[in-house]
């Protein structure tokens, strides 16, 4: 089965590690207080690595609990989604960030190195489409436009398709210059993905992390991306919406309607999609509704998965594990991403459906 990703922010410096300091947490409904009590009993440190996506929220959790548990530590190296899996699948990781849930053979080969894999959704966010036309701030497209324009064949940003749309807007005579990942990523993965379902024949690439396209301009990470559309007059590109700044963004073609990005928008997207059954009780993956006709709902969404084990060597380790995907999943710590990255907070029905998956998480059964 094909995978449907899901999630991608701020792009560190490879380079740079993240290190966080993680609170003892246990039930999620407790704001992530259970498992080591008040933190004094947790210490040990546990390494990360995957989408840059989550930068951000790691920054948030970082801040809401590094002061309470100064014993711990969490080191996530925002590397990419494809990284991060890989790393975590060959045991150079302790836990993983992804914009796509595991492939099948990539799931058999995580669950030969730890058990069963916990595989939760735990930061949600929109994508934007960002473009730069002076004077423009904002502009309504259809999926079929977005696509045609990405996919090189509307290129001017005068062309009567995007008139139609967009009444009243001085559209000027200027060469529209598509920015695209140069680097494997979710983003484009989720982005194509969108096309895909949405766009039908206008779109005849295959959903991959890797830009389908030739031409256009290719920028690495999400911050290149943002870089060479700011820079560029006439660029369009496609980005974590917490990262759109002041460029102009795209109202998407939902149904008869336009919808612009927001971080409810894009939660009501988990709502109308259904969860991947099969992989086992401890994978929450998700086919997210590209195509949905649902007023109000932004279909264009990154949903980034955490990746853990059920059998780790170290039981100290298990226990900080555990403890950071309680807050992670925690009301506190879903506020912290929201308000730190503008993401969407996951809601108290799909918290308490995940929270047997990191009750599981541990030192082999």
């Amino acid at each position: 089965m094909k995978r449907y990703p899901l999630g991608r922010v701020i792009a560190l410096p490879a380079a740079a590690a993240l290190t966080l300091g993680i609170a003892a947490c246990g039930s999620a409904n407790e704001q992530g207080s259970g498992q080591g009590g008040d933190g004094s009993g947790l210490s040990g440190t546990i390494s990360g690595a995957g989408a840059s996506s989550q930068e951000a929220a790691q920054k948030a959790w970082q801040a809401g609990f590094l002061a309470d548990n100064p014993d711990v530590t969490v080191n996530y190296d925002p590397i990419g989604s494809g990284g991060g899996r890989e790393q975590f699948i060959s045991g150079g990781s302790d836990f993983g960030g992804s914009d796509a849930f595991l492939d099948d053979d990539e799931l058999k080969a995580a669950q030969e190195r730890c058990g069963n894999v916990v595989e939760i959704p735990t930061y949600v966010s929109p994508v934007a489409v960002i473009f730069n036309i002076e004077g423009v701030n904002e502009l309504s497209l259809k999926p079929e436009t977005i696509a045609k324009i990405f996919n090189q064949k509307i290129t001017n940003w005068n062309d009567p398709e995007i008139a139609e749309s967009n009444p009243g807007v001085d559209l000027p005579d200027l060469a529209i210059t598509p920015v695209n990942r140069s680097d494997e990523s979710g983003t484009t993965e989720n982005f194509v993905e969108y096309l895909k379902a949405a766009a039908g024949d206008e779109w005849p690439h295959e959903p991959s992390g890797d830009w389908p396209v030739k031409g256009g301009e290719a920028a690495q990470g999400t911050s290149g991306v943002v870089q060479a559309v700011t820079n560029g007059n006439g660029a369009i590109g496609y980005a974590d919406a917490s990262q759109a700044g002041k460029l102009g963004t795209v109202k998407v073609g939902v149904g008869d309607d336009f919808v612009a990005y927001s971080p409810q928008a894009a939660a009501k997207v988990l709502e109308v999609s259904e969860r991947i059954e099969g992989r086992g009780d401890t994978s929450f993956a998700y086919e997210l509704a590209r195509d949905t006709t649902e007023a109000g709902t932004y279909p264009i969404v990154l949903v980034s998965y955490a990746l853990a084990c059920t059998d780790y060597d170290d039981p100290a380790k298990a226990d900080v594990v555990k403890s950071y995907f309680n807050y992670m999943i925690s009301s506190e710590g879903q506020q912290a991403s929201a308000d730190n990255a503008g993401s969407a907070p996951i809601s108290d029905a799909l918290r308490k459906e995940l929270q047997p998956a990191v009750d599981a998480i541990g030192a082999g059964s």
